[in-house]
C-alpha cells in the first residue's frame, strides 16, 4: 500500500510538474507581447492632452467647423491606449486617410485617463454610465450636434486598423 501511495504521489507531482513546465511558454509570450507593446507605444506620438479644457476647445471647434463648413470627428481616449495611439498614427501616416480627415473634418482627441476623465463633457454625448471601449469615435456636424458615435473595434484588422473600413467610416461618418 505505501509503495502505491508513494507511485501515485510521485505519478501526480510529476504530471504537475510538467504542467507548470507546459505553462512557461505560454508566460513568456504574454510578457514578450506586453513588452513589444510598451516599445510600440513609447514610439507613437500622443496626441492626448490631459490638462486640455475639453468643453472650451470643443466650443471652439464649433465656431471654426461653421466658418469651414466641416464636421468635428472626436477621438475619445488616452496616451495609455494603445489601440487609440495606432488609430492616430494610422490616419495620420495613410496619406488617403489623412486627406479624408483633413479635408472633412476638423480633428480632436478627446481625453479619458486618471488625470482627466472629462466627465462633463462625455456626458454631452454619452451615457457616462456604459462601460466605453476606447478608442471611440464621436462625429459632429458643423453645429455641434451629435451626428454618430462610432465604436472602433469594428474598424480593426488583426494587430491594427483595416484602411477600406476607417476610409469608410471617414467618408460617410458611420459604419455600422
Amino acid at each position: 500500500m505505501k509503495k502505491l501511495t508513494l507511485i501515485a504521489f510521485l505519478g501526480l507531482s510529476s504530471l504537475a510538474f510538467s504542467q507548470e513546465v507546459t505553462n512557461l511558454p505560454a508566460q513568456q509570450t504574454e510578457v514578450d507581447a506586453k513588452k513589444k507593446a510598451a516599445e510600440e507605444k513609447a514610439k507613437l506620438p500622443k496626441p492626448y492632452n490631459p490638462k486640455a479644457n475639453a468643453q472650451a476647445d470643443i466650443k471652439k471647434l464649433v465656431a471654426q467647423a461653421k466658418k469651414e463648413g466641416k464636421q468635428i470627428l472626436i477621438q475619445a481616449g488616452g496616451n495609455w491606449c494603445i489601440w487609440c495611439l495606432r488609430f492616430n498614427n494610422f490616419v495620420q501616416e495613410t496619406p488617403e486617410l489623412k486627406e479624408i480627415v483633413d479635408k472633412k473634418y476638423l480633428y480632436y482627441h478627446l481625453n479619458y485617463s486618471p488625470d482627466n476623465k472629462n466627465e462633463k463633457t462625455f456626458a454631452q454625448y454619452i451615457n457616462i454610465k456604459e462601460q466605453q471601449f476606447y478608442p471611440f469615435f464621436i462625429v459632429l456636424d458643423k453645429n455641434g450636434k451629435k451626428v454618430h458615435v462610432q465604436q472602433s473595434e469594428v474598424l480593426e484588422e488583426g494587430k491594427g486598423y483595416s484602411k477600406e473600413k476607417v476610409k469608410k467610416f471617414l467618408e460617410e461618418g458611420k459604419l455600422l
